[in-house]
């Protein structure tokens, strides 16, 4: 993980890619697993909480990063949640309007945006201490990290838990469903193997580095 001080960034493609992958909130930090588990059952709900947060994430960074010399240190946390559960209120009622199958199926984790800690996380560690520009890029990045990991389960959920994906039959007629995939303990699953996977590339690319190092070393 990057080491956050108090001097702002300097924006680089490592302020928006880092998100994707070296911190990606969910298969590296471990970050704001409830709604992953609970909402990837479909493709559709994991889109839609992907794009809730990614909103949520940007625009609160935004305000807080506008506001950060403006809000006193001792109510920084009570602030950042009101900004936070403003946006939230605007995006619970968009997708209310928008579709009541989606908003019913999403419930109350459309509300728990608000302390999701990937948001608070990013608005404390990071936005109170950089520039407007530094915190939008680096929000696009973890919003954009978080939403592709909320479609991996969800895609992958779907897929082998009915055979279909956004709803559309992929696999043929003669395929058995796993349905433990769209149940809770299916969440766990998929996650894990997720995990698992990421874990894996990242010991490979670790490895790899190792060897060119000491091919280089032993050359010089």
């Amino acid at each position: 993980m990057t080491t956050l001080t108090n001097q702002e960034e300097t924006i680089t493609l490592d302020t928006f890619t880092r998100g994707l992958w070296k911190e990606n909130p969910v298969f590296v930090m471990l970050l704001g697993l409830c709604p992953v588990l609970a909402v990837t059952n479909t493709t559709m709900n994991a889109i839609a909480m992907g794009l809730a947060t990614l909103f949520v994430l940007v625009a609160s960074s935004t305000l807080v990063s506008l506001l950060r010399k403006l809000i006193p240190k001792q109510v920084r946390i009570a602030s950042y949640i009101i900004i936070i559960a403003t946006f939230v209120t605007m995006v619970d009622y968009l997708i209310q309007s928008i579709s009541l199958d989606l908003y019913n199926a999403l419930g109350a984790f459309i509300q728990l945006i608000v302390v999701n800690c990937v948001i608070l996380g990013r608005a404390e560690a990071y936005a109170s201490k950089q520039k407007v520009s530094t915190a939008i890029i680096n929000a696009l990045g973890m919003g954009v990290g978080f939403t592709i990991a909320l479609l991996c389960l969800g895609v992958t959920r779907e897929l082998l838990g009915a055979g279909t994906i956004l709803g559309f039959q992929v696999f043929s007629t003669s395929f058995e469903p796993w349905i433990v995939m769209i149940l809770p303990p299916g969440g766990f699953f998929v996650l894990g193997s997720w995990l698992l996977l990421f874990e894996y590339i990242k010991q490979r690319k670790q490895q790899t580095h190792l060897n060119v190092t000491g091919v280089v070393e032993h050359g010089s």
